[in-house]
């Protein structure tokens, strides 16, 4: 009988930053292919966004930039897609956000890092036109 602790794999990845979005995925959100649209992916990678940096705008934002977006893996159907949101820096007027998409397929328990993003936002007034970022 052995009374030593379990080793834990701490060096496995993991998610950084707050989960903002799960979804699944249905076969309408497939390509050609039969994976995951990359438009519908960028689109919910938006939305999760979206969510932090009006909150930190305290008001209207509007997505100026993806500095980058690396799709790193295809999607499945059926695959719990997780959003995970992180700032970055907020400066006179806009907010860049990291966005990590992570799955997991409905036959396996192992997590995977599929896409990789920065956004970049700014905040507007109710004309649209760009504002300051309260403190």
């Amino acid at each position: 009988m052995n009374d030593q602790p379990e080793a834990r794999d701490d060096c496995e990845p993991k998610p950084e930053g707050e989960l903002t979005l799960r979804l699944i995925p249905s076969r309408n959100d497939t390509n050609a292919h039969g994976d995951i649209s990359g438009g519908w992916v960028v689109s919910q990678m938006d939305l999760a966004a979206e969510t932090i940096a009006s909150r930190v705008a305290q008001g209207r934002i509007a997505n100026v930039a993806l500095e980058s977006v690396v799709f790193m893996s295809p999607i499945r159907v059926g695959a719990a897609v997780c959003f995970y949101t992180r700032l970055l820096d907020i400066g006179s007027s806009s907010i860049r956000i990291a966005i990590e998409v992570w799955t997991r397929n409905p036959n396996d328990n192992e997590r995977r890092k599929v896409v990789d993003a920065v956004f970049v936002y700014v905040a507007i007034d109710e004309q649209g036109r760009i504002r300051r970022v309260p403190k």
